[in-house]
């Protein structure tokens, strides 16, 4: 029986290249070029899967070429390059990668909490520049981390992380926000309590957004958000692009309607808003949040797992629309 085609569209491990070659026909983007639009369509032809990152888009026009596609496999557990609509209407299956990468991106989470608060990336170029002469008593004085309030905008996999480390490692006092509350003993647990987004605002003196990305919560931060904050307050952005409103955010840096602000995530990324660039009291990282080798691996590997597993005809393993497959199997 012929082996199934698919398409690797950016580079991965090469051992992940390797196990997929055991079960199909791999073209691997080994040169890591961006193929969008008609490229990606053109080197779709003839694929029944395809491995995915997040920078691919799978929207109509491209399904619309593609009519033997049958699986899109995300190597990351945001999917905002997938069009879920038209993937169902195409009888599409879409999967991600979801809890593989929960601690680590917690871990990071606070790792860039903590680097905003304690003002790191202002002082190392400070230093860098050679303009440390001497000490003085408010040089470079940040905010305290432990025994603050921790504010969490979101709490999934990833929020519920970054609360255990917030109140379980720091003391810190957490208050979260999410569409739907936790149950009382995951609540209990964490040492949280739920609160009004209004009140999360107005009293986190840490803000850490870690919500999916979608139309509802497009620009959830943005200016009349930003001013209800503390002006001591920091916000974290390890969540995605869109859900701050990156021009209001680099004016209330400017204004320090807010104290400062760590982003791992930013609206047209790569693209950084220039403003953000300009102004002194932002920690900024290239969407690095799940980027240690074991993690990625572990994320590499869920999404081939996803191929093999329905492409051989077992179903998917991370469906992202658990409906989907009813569909997506009778292609």
């Amino acid at each position: 029986m012929p082996k199934p085609h698919i398409l690797v569209t950016r580079a991965v491990f090469p051992e992940i290249i390797e196990k997929l070659k055991l079960h199909f026909e791999v073209e691997a983007n080994t040169d890591d070029v961006e193929w969008q639009g008609e490229e990606l369509v053109r080197r779709l032809q003839g694929k029944q899967g395809a491995f995915t990152t997040g920078g691919v888009k799978i929207d109509a026009a491209v399904l619309a070429g593609c009519p033997e596609l049958k699986i899109c496999a995300n190597m990351a557990v945001g999917y905002n390059n997938f069009d879920i609509e038209a993937m169902t209407r195409h009888g599409v299956m879409a999967t991600n990668a979801p809890d593989v990468l929960t601690e680590t991106t917690a871990d990071f989470g606070f790792a860039l909490l903590m680097a905003t608060a304690r003002r790191v990336t202002e002082s190392e170029h400070f230093l860098r520049r050679g303009e440390w002469k001497t000490w003085r008593y408010d040089m470079f004085a940040g905010s305290d981390v432990h025994g603050s309030t921790l504010g969490i905008l979101g709490m999934g996999r990833i929020g519920q992380g970054i609360a255990r480390r917030g109140a379980l490692g720091f003391g810190m006092k957490v208050i979260y926000h999410n569409r739907s509350r936790l149950d009382a003993g995951i609540e209990a647990e964490l040492k949280a309590d739920y609160v009004s987004k209004e009140a999360l605002l107005k009293s986190a003196d840490h803000l850490v957004l870690v919500l999916p990305y979608s139309p509802s919560s497009h620009h959830a931060i943005g200016a009349a958000e930003l001013r209800q904050m503390k002006p001591t307050a920091t916000l974290i952005n390890i969540a995605r692009g869109g859900i701050v409103d990156d021009a209001a955010l680099a004016a209330a840096l400017r204004e320090r309607t807010i104290s400062a602000a760590g982003l791992d995530v930013f609206e047209g990324e790569p693209s950084v808003h220039p403003e953000l660039l300009t102004v002194p009291n932002v920690v900024l990282t290239p969407h690095i949040a799940s980027a240690t080798i074991p993690t990625r691996l572990a994320m590499a590997n869920l999404a081939a797992d996803n191929l093999i597993s329905f492409l051989g005809g077992k179903g998917p393993l991370t469906p992202i629309v658990p409906v989907a497959p009813a569909i997506a199997a009778s292609k």
